[in-house]
This record gives C-alpha cells, structure tokens and sequence, in this order.
C-alpha cells in the first residue's frame, strides 16, 4: 500500500494501512498564493513485507526547505531498519547542522564544484558536514538498538536536501536521486544527481578488498556483484554502502554518504528519488516521461511506482516484484504536458 498526499499545514501524515511505509510532513509552506506540492508513494512487491520507506518533509530548515529520502531496507530486520532511519535521520541532521553552526572550523574547499561548474555555497559546506556527522551517528543508534539484530540487516538511503536553490544530494548505497530538466528543445530530459553505489563499481571494490572483502558474483548471477566475509560465503550483500549491516562493517561497508550539490535553475522542473526497484525496469528517461506527464503533481509519485510494477511483470515473470518508492518533489511550478516535447 502507499499514500500521496500534498496539503498545507504542520501535520504528519502516514499511510492508513499501518504498515507506515511514507510520510508526507508539511510546515507552513504558502507563499505568495502558491503551494509548494510533492508526493510520495510506495507499494509492496511480492516478496514480503514491504522493507522501504520514505519521507517528504516540506518547510525543512527554512520556509522554502525541503528534506527528502527514500530508505530501501534488507536483510531479515531490513524494514525496521529502514523505519528507523526514517524516522530519526531528518531531526539528526538538523540538530548536527545547528550544532556546527555554533562553531568555526577551518575549511578548505578550493577544489570543490557544483555540476555548474561554480564553487557550491557556504551553505552547502555546513550541510555537507552535518549529513557526514549525522550518517555516521545514525549508524550508532542503528547498533545501540538492543532489541533489534542488524549484523546482516540494513538500509540504503539516498536523501536530497532543499534549502532555496540549494540541493544538497547525500548517497548510501543504491537507491538514486534524478532531476527532471527542461533541455533547449523544449523537452523533458533525466540529470542523474548520484551514482549507485554498487560493490561492482571499481572504486567501491577496491575499498571493500582493501579490507579484505570479497566481490563476487554468484554463477546464477553473474550481474550481480556481492560482498562476502573474508572466508565465509556469507551474506552477499548487494550494495557497497549501507546504514547496519554490521558483520561487513570492518571489511569495506560503510556508512559514509557520497555527498554533491546542485544549484537549482529556471529550468530545473522536479526531482525524483526511488529505491532500486523502480531503477531496476524503468530508465530515467522513461521516470522523468512519467512524471511530467502525470495528471497532476499528487500524481506523480504513484504513477512511476504504478509503471514500475507493471514493468516488473513484463519484463521477469518468473521473478518476484520488488518493493517500490517514489518521492517527487517540484522546484518550480509545474508546466502543462503539451508544453513539453518528448
């Protein structure tokens, strides 16, 4: 089941189901006539429980603020995981982000460039700081939790941060953040704002066998890079940084995000994050095509899962269907589909 829901005021709102996948968290967020609209969605593969979740929260930091994230969770403990996360992550990082402001440190950013090619802001440093500590004491929490075994369970999180034209895009393991822009055609087309951070990517790898990881792909999946101990066939995580996931932590899985910024522009229309079930059968390209072409921006979301379900019966179907998560959020006010050019 999944929830979309876009309307202004302080409240909290979570799917009625009570699996309480997503939440939509709205602050006071009308300015000049105009609502600041988002959505989310998630919807439960057959698989099992659904172990994704996510949060839009609106009026994050700042009136024009936005926190967004999706947390794809695994292993036996993987949904409480990831609820975890969720849950704790955006006041974490807003309590860090105030406490750094308090301090002065010296910095040095002379060879730091936003995708633009201009020096990201002052603004962007002390986030990028706070995220850096904030990740770090979540993976704490995660083990101080008694109740709750996470040496083979986790979550990944991509979370894309708001503040004016600011984003500040913060990555753990392969889930993926894309922001939809308009190109001199008059198009839609897809800018890719993290790189999925798989245990087949060379530089991942080369950390994990530093620490006497192996990667190894198993003959039945020969695509499929996995983490394994140093001499145990055991657990075969797919993705090379994770929150949890304590057995591999001290050979090569970590829970540092890969950290970037993106300066928002007229023609940036909306950013899209998802799990990777959604990535796994539809390209960016086709999610952006979705979303601008949605019925309306309470749409959205839903829309990309929706396709993204289907696909998944298509393209395997001896396969079981991944859980899948979408949070939209739109930067400017959305254009009418006739206005674009596919």
């Amino acid at each position: 089941m999944g929830i979309c829901i876009s309307s202004a005021s302080s409240e909290i709102h979570q799917a009625d189901d009570g699996l309480e996948n997503v939440m939509h968290v709205q602050e006071n967020i009308v300015s000049h006539g105009i609502e600041r609209l988002g959505s989310l969605y998630s919807k439960e593969g057959s698989k099992g429980v659904n172990q994704d979740a996510a949060i839009l929260h609106q009026g994050y930091g700042m009136e024009h603020g936005a926190f967004c994230g999706v947390f794809d969770g695994h292993g036996k403990n993987g949904h409480l995981v990831s609820k975890i996360v969720r849950n704790t992550l955006p006041s974490l990082l807003l309590n860090q982000k105030n406490a750094s402001a308090k301090m002065k440190t010296v910095r040095d950013h002379n060879n730091e460039k936003a995708d633009d090619g201009l020096a990201p802001s002052e603004g962007f440093h002390k986030w990028k700081e706070a995220c850096v500590s904030a990740f770090k004491e979540m993976d704490k929490e995660i083990k101080l939790q008694g109740s709750l075994d996470s040496s083979c369970s986790g979550a990944t999180a991509v979370v894309v941060l708001r503040q004016g034209d600011d984003l500040i895009i913060a990555n753990l393991g392969d889930s993926r953040a894309v922001l939809g822009r308009i190109n001199d055609q008059n198009g839609i087309m897809p800018v890719q704002l993290t790189t999925d951070l798989k245990p087949g990517v060379p530089s991942e790898a080369e950390r994990i066998r530093k620490c006497n990881g192996r990667v190894l792909a198993l003959k039945e999946e020969p695509h499929i890079h996995r983490v394994w101990l140093p001499h145990e066939d055991s657990p075969g995580l797919a993705m090379s940084r994770a929150f949890g996931d304590f057995l591999l932590k001290n050979h090569g899985i970590i829970s540092l995000p890969d950290i970037s910024y993106h300066r928002v522009t007229p023609k940036d229309q909306f950013i899209v994050l998802a799990s990777d079930g959604v990535w796994d059968v539809l390209s960016n390209k086709e999610v952006v095509s979705i979303i601008s072409t949605a019925e309306s921006e309470l749409a959205a979301a839903k829309s990309v899962v929706e396709a993204a379900t289907a696909a998944w019966k298509r393209k395997f179907t001896s396969s079981k269907v991944d859980d899948c998560t979408v949070v939209c959020l739109f930067l400017q006010k959305r254009k009418q589909q006739s206005d674009f050019i596919f």
